[in-house]
């Protein structure tokens, strides 16, 4: 079987905004986030980890990723989030 594609979601603990993005290697990836390698978080650091999801193909990884940035991504991971940390006073997806 080919490797999978990973759509992530990350949340910076700093500001608490979100962060899309797809990998083939989620565990590096979000490793290089954590170490400031990534030009578009290292300044939101730290982050966590608080979606994923495997993907069979880069085509259907880049596509769910520009979902996820959309109006009606951010309200899908909202509903999907919904009882993740329901004592978070902050919302989930902005």
């Amino acid at each position: 079987m080919d490797k999978f594609y990973y759509v992530y979601i990350l949340q910076s603990l700093k500001d608490k905004k979100h962060y899309a993005g797809y990998t083939q290697n989620l565990d590096l990836r979000f490793e290089q986030h954590q170490k400031g390698e990534v030009e578009s978080t290292k300044h939101r650091r730290p982050l966590r980890l608080i979606y994923f999801e495997a993907c069979l193909n880069k085509k259907d990884a880049l596509k769910r990723e520009k979902h996820f940035k959309t109006h009606y991504g951010k309200m899908y991971l909202q509903k999907r989030l919904a009882n993740w940390k329901k004592d978070d006073s902050s919302n989930l997806i902005s």
